[in-house]
């Protein structure tokens, strides 16, 4: 079997083949990055921490990049801060119950004069199939996506009843 030279090229000749195949096919089919245009929008992708129950979720595309924290107020109401990485415009967030609905935008509020820290109270989730929807404005550039509400209680091992 390996005393067939075209076999033992072949073995040699494939790896290097499909390599080249996956680098030629990802170069011209991909698209290319380009700095974000002023009046245009752009969809924002939840990270991974979004799917737990950290009290954390981060949205980015690109250098926009904002962080979302929140904490209990009372059993009714929820309490979202907002960290940017740049300054923002305005921001709006919506609590819906499927991404079928459009809910009512409701403004987050600034808590300092750099515009990269922001608040607002919301009505508690009913549940965690509930979705967040959020649009957001920094440079006259338009960003908007959603996320899943399960991030919105912090629990561990630690603080869960046996």
């Amino acid at each position: 079997m390996f005393k067939n030279k075209h076999f033992i090229v072949a073995l040699l000749v494939a790896p290097v083949l499909s390599i080249l195949a996956y680098l030629g096919t990802d170069l011209a089919l991909s698209e290319k990055p380009h700095a974000a245009k002023k009046g245009e929008a752009y969809k924002l992708l939840s990270k991974s921490n979004c799917r737990y129950t950290s009290g954390l979720c981060d949205m980015e595309n690109g250098e926009f990049k904002i962080q979302f924290r929140s904490e209990s107020v009372t059993k009714e109401h929820l309490l979202l801060t907002l960290s940017s990485k740049l300054p923002l415009q305005g921001i709006k967030l919506s609590l819906v119950e499927d991404l079928q609905d459009s809910g009512t935008p409701l403004d987050m509020q600034r808590l300092d004069d750099s515009d990269r820290k922001w608040t607002l109270t919301l009505p508690a989730p009913t549940s965690d199939e509930n979705w967040l929807r959020v649009a957001a404005q920094a440079n006259d550039t338009y960003y908007y996506g959603d996320t899943q509400t399960i991030f919105v209680t912090y629990e561990t091992l630690l603080n869960k009843e046996q």
